[in-house]
């Protein structure tokens, strides 16, 4: 599958000289998450289409597999795309992934494929596309249905759509599958002729449906799965979110949280069983902590591996580094206020 990563926005409500996309999520740049998420799919080519501080981008994530275009000047989402086409095999479906969108599940990511790849000869002439439904739209492509069949016609961009097109609450995420030869198609055939006078991708769903080729949608099973980032409380609010997701992960696992709203995890934590884990504790970098670990309130522990039945104090600090990790030992008790 081709996979096409939008990362070219300044982000300017972010008030930030840092590139949106390398904005950290749960200690980690949004844009190292939804690349995560696109590896995890079947045969994944990856381009990613930078703009503003691609420079950095670009060196944040040093992977030769990873394929760059540059889009300059911003000119739309369907312009972004438009630059990533020297890179896309006609032969493989094109899913358009956004960088500043982190918590999409990569088993929705999926749902979407098969929905483009129904098994069928007809198949490569589908345009699949992830909508979810709000209560308040504002601010969203709405999605034109025929009134009679419900077949999708149209997204409508808010700024150019009527008043009775914005009480429509279905609303476009901006992620899609398509057919790659048909999407090169509808590219070139863009317009800017609307109100922000930019190339949207969301036009391709008209000119697909022009074509004759069938749109259809599906809903996330949560609606942060679409959620992007344009400002810091939007970035809080995700944050918080993350943190919710990483909390119910660990107590799926057996992992005892004596307040479930009250920790954080910065990288990776991997836990044995029996761990318990008291309120306000913080975890950085990669940290692993062994079977019937205790660790108190307020402790933060950074690059790490705590083994088997260690304690850590109250407000203690476990300090590793990310190219040496501290250990430590089994059964030992590191005090509280105490620094290792």
């Amino acid at each position: 599958m081709n996979v096409v990563v939008l990362a070219a926005g300044m982000g300017k409500r972010m008030n930030s000289a840092l590139p949106k996309v390398l904005h950290p999520i749960a200690g980690r740049p949004m844009l190292a998450r939804v690349l995560d998420t696109a590896r995890q799919l079947p045969d994944a080519r990856i381009t990613v289409v930078i703009g503003h501080g691609g420079d950095l981008v670009r060196k944040t994530f040093d992977d030769p597999a990873l394929r760059w275009a540059v889009q300059e000047p911003q000119r739309g989402t369907g312009h972004a795309v438009q630059q990533a086409v020297p890179f896309l095999d006609n032969g493989a479906r094109t899913l358009v992934l956004y960088g500043d969108v982190p918590l999409t599940r990569a088993e929705t990511l999926r749902s979407l494929s098969d929905v483009a790849d129904d098994g069928s000869a007809a198949a490569t002439e589908v345009l699949a596309i992830l909508t979810v439904t709000l209560a308040d739209p504002t601010g969203y492509g709405r999605i034109v249905r025929d009134v009679a069949s419900g077949h999708i016609e149209a997204i409508v961009e808010e700024k150019d759509a009527t008043s009775a097109q914005r009480a429509i609450t279905e609303v476009n995420t901006g992620i899609l599958v398509a057919p790659t030869e048909r999407l090169k198609g509808w590219l070139a055939g863009l317009s800017n002729d609307n109100a922000q006078g930019e190339y949207y991708l969301t036009d391709i769903v008209a000119l697909a449906r022009k074509d004759g080729v069938a749109v259809v949608a599906i809903q996330p099973a949560h609606v942060w799965e679409t959620v992007g980032v344009n400002s810091k409380a939007q970035l809080v609010e995700l944050e918080r979110q993350a943190q919710a997701n990483e909390a119910e992960r660990l107590l799926a696992a057996g992992v005892t949280l004596m307040d479930a709203a009250r920790i954080d995890v910065r990288g990776t934590l991997a836990c044995g069983r029996d761990v318990t884990i008291d309120v306000g504790c913080v975890f950085e970098g990669d940290v692993y902590l062994g079977d019937g670990v205790t660790v108190g309130p307020y402790a933060v522990v950074r690059h790490a591996s705590v083994l088997r039945g260690a304690r850590i104090g109250a407000f203690s600090c476990i300090d590793g580094s990310e190219g040496g990790r501290i250990e430590i030992g089994e059964g030992r008790i590191v005090g509280p206020c105490a620094r290792s």
